[in-house]
C-alpha cells in the first residue's frame, strides 16, 4: 500500500495525518510524479488538506520540539529515495521519546534524519557564497542555480534582507523553479530553462573585470586544486562567472 499525494510539503504531512487517523502504516508516501502503477500495490491518493497538515506541523513543533519539525522539512526537501519512510519512522518515534529523540543517535530512524538535515545545512551555506547574480536590462539581477537539494525557499530570505532595495530572481533551473522579489513581495513561481536573459552592457564589463581580477590574483606556485574543489565543489562551477 502506497500513499500518493500533490508533491507539496502540505500534502506530505496530510498523509501523514491520514496514516495516524486510519491506524495505516503505508510502504511509501510519493509524490504523484514518482508514481508506478503496479498490479501488486494499492495506490491511495491523500487529498491535500492545510488544516490537517497544521496539525501535524503544531503536533511535531509541541510533541517532539522546533529543531524536528525543521528536520523533517529539510529532510522532505532533500528529496532523497525513501525520505519519505525516513521521515515518518522519524516522526512516529519522536512521537514515543518527545523532544530527546535527536540524542538517540544509535537508532538508524534518527541517524538517517540528522545525516540528511547537516547534508541540506551544508549546501545551504555553500550556496549563499556561491551564487552570482547578473545585472540584466531593465536592472533585474538573475542568479541561476542547480542545487542537489530543493534549497530555494531556505536560501531566498538571506537575499531578501541583503538585497532589499534590488529586483532579483533567483532561478532553480533543474526544478523549473524561481523565486522572485521586487523591493517589496517575494513570490516561489514556476520557471523553465528557455527563460530568455539579456545581460546589460554593465554586466558584460564587469563580468570582464571580474575574471581578469581572478586570474591575476592567483599565485602558480600555490594552486591547489583539490582544495579549491572542496570550497567550491566542480558540479557548482557551470554559473560561477569566474570559472
Amino acid at each position: 500500500m502506497k500513499y500518493i499525494y500533490d508533491g507539496s510539503f502540505e500534502g506530505y504531512l496530510t498523509a501523514i495525518y491520514e496514516a495516524y487517523y486510519r491506524r495505516e502504516t503505508p510502504e511509501r508516501i510519493l509524490p504523484d510524479t514518482n508514481l508506478q502503477e503496479s498490479l501488486f500495490e494499492e495506490n491511495i491518493r491523500i487529498e491535500t488538506n492545510s488544516s490537517k497538515a497544521s496539525r501535524v506541523a503544531n503536533s511535531i513543533n509541541e510533541k517532539i520540539s522546533p529543531t524536528s519539525l525543521e528536520n523533517v522539512y529539510y529532510t522532505f526537501l532533500s528529496e532523497l529515495d525513501e525520505s519519505d519512510v525516513w521521515i515518518f519512522q522519524y516522526i512516529k518515534l519522536g512521537f514515543k521519546v518527545g523532544k530527546n529523540i535527536d540524542s538517540y543517535l544509535s537508532d538508524d530512524r534518527v541517524l538517517k534524519i540528522m545525516k540528511i538535515n547537516r547534508k541540506v545545512t551544508r549546501e545551504i551555506h555553500r550556496m549563499l557564497g556561491l551564487i552570482r547574480f547578473r545585472q540584466l536590462e531593465g536592472n533585474i539581477f538573475y542568479a541561476p542555480i542547480e542545487p542537489d537539494f530543493n534549497i530555494i525557499t531556505l536560501i531566498a530570505p538571506h537575499f531578501q534582507k541583503r538585497f532589499a532595495d534590488q529586483n532579483w530572481v533567483i532561478h532553480d533551473i533543474k526544478r523549473n523553479l524561481a523565486v522572485l522579489f521586487d523591493c517589496i513581495n517575494m513570490v516561489l513561481a514556476p520557471l523553465t530553462p528557455d527563460f530568455a536573459i539579456e545581460l546589460s552592457k554593465k554586466e558584460t564589463d564587469y563580468q570582464h573585470l571580474w575574471i581578469q581580477y581572478f586570474k591575476s590574483i592567483a599565485i602558480k606556485n600555490r594552486i591547489n586544486p583539490k582544495l579549491q574543489k572542496q570550497f567550491m565543489p566542480h558540479r557548482y562551477w557551470k554559473y560561477l562567472i569566474e570559472k
